[in-house]
C-alpha cells in the first residue's frame, strides 16, 4: 500500500480520502425547521423530481421547498390526513382523509384540489405503482386497499386483505405490491393486474410490522415491528433471512440502494440504520437521536437525506375511564421537520 500511495498523484490521494471520509460518515442533523400550527401528523413524502417535500399535519398538508424548507403552500381542509404522495408524470397528487374516508387528489402546480374519491374506513399509507399506473391506498380499519386511477380521478377497484389493521405497502415494480397486515403478522401480495391477494407471508418473530421498504436489485424486503424487530425477507419466496433489532415505537422505513442501508424512524426519538453487507448479512451500524414522536420517514434519492416530522410535547393528561391511555398534548407551534444525512 506505501509503494501505491507514493506512486498517486496529490488528486488521486485527495480522491481516496475523500471517498473513504465519505464512506465512514455518520448520519446527523442537517437542518430543523419549525414550521408551526396545531395538531398531529403522520407521513411525509418526498417529490424528488420536483424538490418539494410534502407533510401532512391535521387538517392540512404544508408543502415545503426540498432544499430550503421554504413553505411554498398548503393544501387545506382535509379531515385527518394521513399520506400524501406526488406523482410527477400525471402532475398530480393524492391525500388519505382518514376521518371522512376519502382520498383528495390535488394540482401539483397549484395545490387547487380536483377531485375527492371514497376509500374504504381509515384510508392511511398508500403508494403510486408506476407498473400498473395505479395509486394503491390502505385502509387501516377497513381491512382493504382502495385502488385509484389518478389521472382519470376515480376509484378502479376494492382489494380484501385480511384483517383489521392494514399498514404502509412498497412494490417491485414488476406487478406486486407487498402490504403489512399489523394485527395479524403478516405481509399480502397484492396481484396488481388482477387486483387480487395471491400471496401472503409470516413474518414471525416479528410482530405489528408497520412500514416497509424493497431493495429491488437484491431482491430484499425491510418490515419494520413494534417488537423491535427489522425483518428481512426473500422477496421472492418470503423466506426470513436475517433480523435486526432497532428502536422503539417504530412505524417507518426507507432503503438506499447507493449506500444500501435500511433507515428506519422509531417514535422514542431515534433513526436506526441498518447496513446491508451482502443479500443475506445485515447489520445495525448506527442510532441516531431524532425527536420524540418523529416515527414516520422519506427519502430523497438525490442527497440521500432522510426527513422526519415532530412536534414538543407538553404533559400527559390523567388518565380516565373513557381514555384509559391518554397521550401527552402536543405544544402548539412547535411542529417542526428534521432533515439529516451524512453531509
Amino acid at each position: 500500500m506505501k509503494k501505491l500511495l507514493h506512486l498517486l498523484s496529490p488528486i488521486g490521494l485527495l480522491v481516496i480520502v475523500l471517498t473513504s471520509a465519505n464512506l465512514n460518515a455518520q448520519i446527523h442533523l442537517i437542518k430543523k425547521t419549525v414550521i408551526g400550527g396545531e395538531g398531529g401528523w403522520d407521513y411525509l413524502s418526498v417529490d424528488s423530481q420536483n424538490r418539494r417535500l410534502y407533510v401532512s399535519h391535521s387538517t392540512q398538508v404544508d408543502v415545503l421547498k426540498l432544499d430550503t424548507h421554504e413553505k411554498v403552500g398548503t393544501i387545506p381542509n382535509l379531515q385527518g390526513v394521513h399520506g400524501v404522495i406526488a406523482v410527477p408524470k400525471v402532475g398530480r397528487g393524492i391525500t388519505t382523509n382518514g376521518r371522512s374516508n376519502t382520498a383528495t387528489i390535488f394540482d401539483l402546480k397549484t395545490l387547487t384540489p380536483i377531485v375527492e374519491v371514497p376509500t374504504g374506513k381509515n384510508p392511511d399509507a398508500l403508494l403510486y405503482d408506476n407498473f400498473s399506473d395505479r395509486v394503491f391506498i390502505f385502509n387501516h380499519s377497513g381491512g382493504d386497499a382502495t385502488v385509484v386511477d389518478i389521472s382519470a380521478g376515480k376509484v378502479v377497484g376494492t382489494i380484501p386483505l385480511g384483517g383489521e389493521a392494514v399498514e404502509a405497502g412498497v412494490s417491485d415494480e414488476h406487478g406486486t405490491i407487498f402490504v403489512n397486515l399489523e394485527d395479524i403478522n403478516e405481509i399480502a401480495l397484492i396481484d396488481t393486474k388482477t387486483l387480487t391477494v395471491k400471496n401472503r407471508w409470516k413474518i414471525a418473530p416479528g410482530e405489528e410490522p408497520t412500514g416497509i421498504a424493497i431493495d429491488l436489485e437484491n431482491h430484499r424486503l425491510f418490515t419494520v415491528c413494534h417488537n423491535e424487530w427489522m425483518i428481512i425477507l426473500d422477496s421472492d419466496n418470503g423466506k426470513i433471512v436475517a433480523q435486526v433489532p432497532i428502536g422503539k415505537r417504530v412505524d417507518g422505513v426507507v432503503f438506499d440502494p447507493s449506500t444500501k442501508q435500511a433507515i428506519c424512524s422509531n417514535g422514542e426519538g431515534s433513526i436506526t440504520v441498518v447496513q446491508e453487507i451482502s443479500a443475506n448479512e445485515f447489520k445495525a451500524v448506527e442510532t441516531v437521536k431524532t425527536e420524540v414522536g418523529a416515527r414516520t420517514i422519506a427519502f430523497d434519492p438525490k442527497t440521500h437525506h432522510v426527513f422526519v416530522s415532530t412536534a414538543q410535547y407538553g404533559e400527559t393528561p390523567a388518565a380516565t375511564a373513557e381514555n384509559p391511555r391518554p397521550r401527552p398534548k402536543i405544544v402548539p407551534g412547535t411542529f417542526m421537520i428534521l432533515e439529516l444525512g451524512k453531509k
